[in-house]
């Protein structure tokens, strides 16, 4: 008999089983005994999780008298092993096993072989069926495969019925029901209060036995067809793949999407008379238990892209294909997802979304970028997170700390909403400053700009006091655009973002793309030539020798700003010939504009971002050619100190407030003095109230910084004296302090000056 006819002959005999008005015992009692009869076992049993044990429901064979009497726990003997690994245990003699254990209540002890499959219900084992027998032998695969079957259809009864609790059929304990503090990695900094709303809503599979074969194989048949067209149109989408890796994930999943064993085992499945969704859960069960068993790191990642492949599939085939984004936010929410693409966040109400927490997610992800656009705190790396909450459970963020707090109690909720409220009072007296120009005590002028990136975020000018866009960054729309965005759209975004902007100053930097912001349509090419993509073929590297690139983006900005002044910024610029290229694309498009009798700008200033240490060494050379220069900080330091941002273990090594940095800076302010050039610091350093407190110590005047920073950097600049921070400074820089960032704080706190 084969697998499939083996199957198919349990499940029609369950199906009349599970259509029937029994009691669910009444239901466990007579499965027990199909499955021993079709299987020809002496023993049958079923064992289900009840607080935190497992317990026998029903048995053929053995003795009745242990029914809901036996119980044991997750790990402990055959079946507690089976649940606790979520595995398969085969085994010719039982007793040989190291995890054996006898229970003398049941009359086990004349039985050898036994064999037995979990029951697993939302990725949790949730209860063993297992079989024996009187003589040494191994079961079958047919027989196997006959089991696991049987098993999802148990899933499906024990749920309906209840005869679990919700806690147990997603394996928390009973300490995990209550309130849980889960660590991460500070993507974003900020607190968030909300419930708990899956970016991927569950499938929920409704039912397992099916009513007509025929017709769920048709409907897994378009499901694969369907699949298939997304994963052909996936180099279309900004947020599939990062970096190098994008080509080769694609080919994988590809490779998946087009196989045909995995179609013929779903198919198989089907046969056997699951309905569709059931059948590509119970193949995808059983390509968990072999992810179990891998130790191949590159091997074990391929199946987590066919795991992720099946659940695309099972998504398609049930029709349940939206985001929570599609269905709308209904309360102010924590998103929990896996990981997340800058298009899927954008989607999302800005004014219900108070927070992200991610399985995986790093530093520098595109995610990443857009929610600290938006203002979004996100915690990252927060493993096992999907596994641990609840739709719907209220979740205290604070990922400043790099910590959640899930189902918090009373007093706990308390205590965060008082720390929170101070925060809005903080936010509140920050807003009060929005018409106050930020004058130092000793009555020097400080220029407070904003950074900025979607159209959207101009609105924060207003809203901040903000001097300006000190950094507007037009790759955020090159990276949620599915291919190179045209012209007269770059055209459009830019004008949208003057008129709102109004008479302040707004800073284009030219597209810095690649590296760590790689995009679907370039990334194949970026990685063909990058080891190491931050120090690769990105930014102006990239837009030089894509001249197409650089052009249309030159022209969009001439046209945006006709009648009005345009600043443009170049990044990464490391030697002065390199602003010159990109000066002489921009003077290219001028020409024609002029020709064509176009409009054009009144004036155009022209600047470069200071990333790359190597351009400090010729800055002679090239400010004369500058109307300003910003020094991109984040950059920077990586580059100063060999120390990549997005690598968690030395991210956080180097300080912002070492000797070596603020050095250098100071070097940049001295060979900018009396040029007549603009200098700025574009970056997150200017934004934290001590790191800004140092760079007006060393003769920076003007800060571009996130919106959020802009009052409480505002608050700093009126009390600070400028001669007596410049005094402290360079006396603690020319003899450097042991830890400057310890002497720093301890003067600002004896000046009442509060920081981060």
């Amino acid at each position: 008999m084969t697998a499939t006819a083996a199957a198919r002959q349990i499940l029609t005999r369950l199906h009349e089983v599970m259509a029937s008005r029994m009691y669910a015992q009444a239901k466990l009692d007579r499965v027990v005994e199909i499955v021993g009869e079709c299987l020809s076992s002496e023993v049958c049993s079923i064992y289900l999780l009840r607080e935190g044990m497992l317990e026998l429901f029903a048995t053929r064979g053995l003795n009745q008298s242990a029914v809901h009497v036996t119980r044991m726990a997750i790990g402990e003997g055959l079946t507690g092993t089976i649940a606790d690994n979520v595995e398969t245990l085969n085994l010719a003699e039982a007793k040989a096993h190291p995890d054996f254990q006898y229970r003398p209540e049941t009359g086990e002890e004349k039985f050898h072989s036994f064999a037995g499959v979990p029951i697993v219900y939302r990725e949790r084992a949730v209860g063993v069926l297992c079989v024996q027998h009187v003589d040494p032998r191994r079961y079958e695969d047919v027989e196997i495969e006959a089991l696991q079957t049987t098993a999802m259809v148990l899933s499906e009864l024990i749920a309906n019925a209840e005869l679990i609790d919700e806690e147990e059929a997603r394996g928390l304990t009973e300490g995990q029901t209550g309130m849980l503090s889960v660590g991460g990695l500070t993507l974003v900094s900020g607190l968030g209060v909300g419930q708990a709303v899956y970016h991927q809503p569950r499938v929920q599979i409704t039912q397992v036995v099916a009513e007509d074969t025929e017709a769920e194989r048709q409907r897994v048949y378009r499901a694969f067809d369907k699949m298939r067209e997304q994963i052909d149109g996936l180099a279309g989408q900004a947020e599939f793949g990062v970096g190098g890796e994008h080509e080769e994930v694609l080919e994988t999943y590809k490779m998946f999407a087009y196989d045909e064993g995995w179609s013929r085992r779903i198919n198989e499945a089907i046969d056997s008379g699951l309905t569709a969704e059931a059948a590509i859960e119970r193949v995808q069960q059983h390509t968990r238990m072999r992810m179990r068993e891998i130790d191949d790191p590159l091997l074990a990642d391929r199946m987590h892209d066919l795991e992720d492949l099946a659940n695309r599939l099972l998504r398609i085939v049930s029709g349940q294909l939206g985001t929570a984004a599609s269905q709308g936010l209904r309360n102010d929410t924590i998103l929990i997802a896996r990981n997340l693409g800058p298009a899927e966040l954008l989607e999302y109400d800005r004014r219900r979304l108070k927070g992200v927490i991610l399985e995986e997610g790093s530093l520098t992800a595109h995610v990443v970028i857009v929610a600290r656009a938006m203002g979004v705190p996100v915690l990252g790396r927060a493993q096992g997170i999907r596994g641990l909450i609840r739709d719907g459970d209220e979740i205290l963020l604070d990922a400043a700390a790099g910590t959640a707090t899930i189902r918090p109690t009373a007093p706990v909720a308390e205590a965060f909403e008082a720390r929170f409220a101070k925060s809005r009072e903080k936010q509140a007296a920050y807003a009060e400053l929005r018409d106050v120009e930020p004058f130092t005590r000793c009555g020097t002028r400080i220029q407070v700009m904003m950074n900025a990136g979607l159209r959207d975020d101009i609105s924060s000018l207003a809203m901040t006091g903000a001097d300006g866009v000190g950094l507007f960054r037009t790759e955020f729309q090159f990276l949620v655009s599915a291919t190179l965005p045209q012209r007269e759209k770059q055209t459009r975004l830019y004008r949208d973002v003057l008129d709102a902007a109004g008479d302040k100053p707004v800073i284009f930097r030219t597209v810095d793309i690649g590296g760590d912001k790689s995009v679907p349509y370039l990334a194949s090419e970026i990685a063909d030539q990058d080891e190491n993509p931050a120090m690769g073929w990105r930014a102006l590297r990239l837009a030089l020798e894509r001249e197409g690139l650089m052009k249309a983006q030159a022209r969009a900005l001439l046209e945006a700003s006709a009648g009005r002044s345009l600043y443009v910024m170049f990044p990464m610029v490391s030697e002065p010939w390199e602003f010159d290229a990109a000066k002489a694309v921009f003077d290219e498009q001028l020409k024609f504009l002029r020709k064509h009798k176009k409009l054009l700008p009144e004036a155009i200033h022209f600047g470069a971002m200071l990333e790359v240490p190597a351009l400090a060494e010729v800055l002679d050379v090239l400010l004369p050619k500058l109307s300003f220069l910003s020094i991109g900080t984040n950059d920077l330091t990586q580059f100063l100190f060999a120390a990549d941002r997005a690598n968690p273990k030395i991210a956080q090594r180097y300080d912002w407030l070492s000797p070596s940095i603020l050095r250098f800076l100071r070097r940049v302010v001295q060979s900018t003095t009396g040029s007549g050039v603009d200098l700025a610091v574009c970056g997150e350093m200017g934004g934290r109230r001590l790191e800004a407190l140092a760079l007006l110590g060393i003769g920076f005047r003007r800060l571009s910084i996130t919106p959020a920073a802009v009052g409480p950097i505002k608050e700093l600049v009126r009390k600070v004296d400028l001669a007596e921070i410049a005094e402290v400074m360079n006396g603690w820089l020319n003899e450097p302090a042991m830890d400057l960032r310890s002497e720093l704080a301890a003067w600002a706190a004896e000046r009442d000056i509060e920081f981060d």
